[in-house]
């Protein structure tokens, strides 16, 4: 294979910020949760494949496939079925042979992490992609405070709605009980009821609101950062077998090393795949997220935006109008939970 083929890949150096000095290298969370998404999380075992040659393109450490002697890993030639113990026997090689494939990949990822952290090597970069993705995350974070902004105003909102609720039932026992002030309680026992019911419709808006919200950041924005995460795994596999494709396009051409370059450049190619298809997937969502963001949000802001002025405006007209609007039905405000929230 030519070098030319390698050098189509879009990278770029990653600058060394301490000159070489690894002191602070426990001290660097990022590093330390990256290697652990590789550790545990990991890539996905099924989709790895033993590349024969380590690090610096030697074979030392590795063991071949062939070499291994045992059930399930050849054809068993025709005669009467295994026994219970050659199964369980197979069984075992087999998941060997599995954890022996995740431990080179997550070798082989491991080494390409910290080579780009320490500027030692290149990652592959999609500058437009990678503007996009992080735009995403700094948009989430801020939908998830307006979330939360959201969710304690409907917490004062319901508070309020209970302590005028009790208001005017003392104000209404009041007026029973005092006749030369019955007028006066009763006039204030009427305008908290009539307060508590502009709150309960108001809640139902609101709550609406912060439904929609956590819809849309809790679950379409973290399903596309889902695979986001796939794709910058599969990111990080592809540039250390492409690596290690180069270290050993760079060795001797002796047998062994022309069939070691042959199974690399397979892999290479089967990781080239994967993070291409996996790229353009994140594209696709990206594209088709900030759509459904737009539409969702026109919509919810217009629906806050009204219900809130007709409220504090005491257009109770208005604020009913606001949730026939948009759908709205509220429960009976005797419900369990503080919300009156059934969308149709």
């Amino acid at each position: 294979m030519s070098d030319g083929i390698l050098s189509k890949a879009a990278t770029m150096e990653i600058p060394i910020s301490s000159n070489g000095d690894t002191s602070s290298l426990p001290e660097d969370d990022g590093l330390e949760q990256d290697l652990q998404q590789v550790m545990v999380s990991g890539p996905n075992l099924n989709e790895t494949s033993i590349v024969s040659g380590g690090y610096g393109g030697t074979a030392e450490g590795i063991i071949p496939t062939g070499t291994i002697k045992g059930p399930g890993l050849h054809t068993p030639p025709p005669g009467p079925p295994p026994s219970g113990e050659e199964v369980v026997r197979g069984i075992a090689v087999e998941k060997f042979d599995i954890v022996k494939k995740w431990g080179i990949n997550t070798y082989k990822c491991t080494k390409q992490l910290l080579s780009e952290r320490f500027g030692r090597g290149s990652r592959t970069v999609d500058l437009e992609l990678e503007t996009q993705i992080e735009l995403l995350r700094e948009t989430k974070r801020k939908y998830e405070s307006v979330l939360q902004l959201a969710r304690a105003l409907t917490a004062h909102l319901y508070s309020l709605v209970q302590t005028q609720h009790a208001l005017g039932d003392a104000f209404a026992d009041l007026s029973q009980k005092s006749p030369e002030l019955q007028e006066e309680f009763g006039y204030n026992a009427e305008t908290q009821k009539l307060l508590c019911k502009n709150g309960e419709t108001l809640l139902g808006a609101v709550n609406f609101f912060v439904s929609s919200i956590n819809t849309l950041v809790n679950k379409t924005m973290e399903d596309t950062l889902m695979t986001v995460k796939q794709y910058e795994t599969a990111r990080l596999e592809y540039d250390a077998y492409r690596t290690d494709l180069e270290e050993l396009s760079m060795g001797p051409r002796d047998a062994g090393a022309v069939s070691r370059l042959d199974a690399a450049q397979s892999q290479f190619q089967s990781h080239k795949d994967k993070y291409e298809k996996l790229r353009a997937d994140v594209a696709i969502k990206l594209k088709f997220l900030e759509e459904n963001k737009i539409k969702v949000m026109h919509k919810q802001l217009l629906l806050f935006h009204n219900a809130i002025s007709a409220y504090f405006a005491g257009n109770q007209q208005q604020l009913e109008q606001t949730l026939k609007q948009f759908n709205i039905k509220l429960k009976t405000p005797g419900a369990e939970k503080p919300s009156w929230l059934e969308e149709q």
